[in-house]
């Protein structure tokens, strides 16, 4: 018995030379390359950069607002005016506030200037009157004199009031400075029960 051996096919046939590529072709097809990798990677790493800086930013914005300690010059945000009753009059400027909570007690501290009629349309928003005020009086105690750092010691003439209202509602103690009347100074603290 003979043994044959497989048949081998023939070696497949070389493929065609390729034709020499040129410096010019080779540096432009790698050029190419390389802007594409720089796209791909520098792209989403720079927008990574940018958005973490951003975020960064934001959190230490966060962290000096509730850090706070005392009255800055921001507008009560307007759900802290609806909540303590405390309507931001038109026009008014040296604006400043402060919130603080606790268990027992949350307090707004408000000071602005304003004008005589915004005056009126703050404490009449605020369901009293201008003749509710009295000459004389500084209903804010000096707890609260302690957070703020209002004094009152300045040339008045003072005029005050409190506004007792039942829980939830808040109670307001207003102090106004009449120093220059046509633009008074108005030192609101308004409180709320839990």
């Amino acid at each position: 018995m003979t043994m044959s051996l497989p048949r081998q096919a023939a070696p497949p046939d070389e493929p065609p030379p390729r034709p020499t590529e040129d410096r010019r072709h080779r540096n432009r097809r790698r050029t190419l390359t390389l802007l594409i990798i720089v796209l791909l990677i520098g792209v989403p790493a720079g927008y990574l950069v940018i958005s973490a800086n951003q975020s960064r930013n934001s959190g230490k914005d966060k962290e000096a607002k509730y850090a706070a300690t005392g009255l800055t010059a921001t507008y009560p945000s307007k759900v802290q005016q609806r909540l303590y009753q405390v309507p931001m009059p038109h026009p008014a400027d040296r604006v400043a506030s402060y919130e603080t909570n606790n268990w027992k007690t949350s307090r707004l501290y408000v000071r602005f200037r304003t004008t005589q009629p915004g005056l009126e349309t703050f404490l009449n928003a605020m369901g009293v009157n201008r003749s509710d005020l009295k000459k004389g009086t500084v209903t804010v105690g000096a707890r609260d004199r302690k957070v703020t750092g209002w004094t009152f010691t300045s040339a008045g003439p003072w005029w005050g009031l409190h506004h007792a209202q039942k829980n939830p509602a808040p109670t307001q103690d207003v102090v106004v400075n009449l120093s220059n009347p046509v633009l008074p100074m108005v030192y609101v603290v308004s409180r709320t029960v839990p």
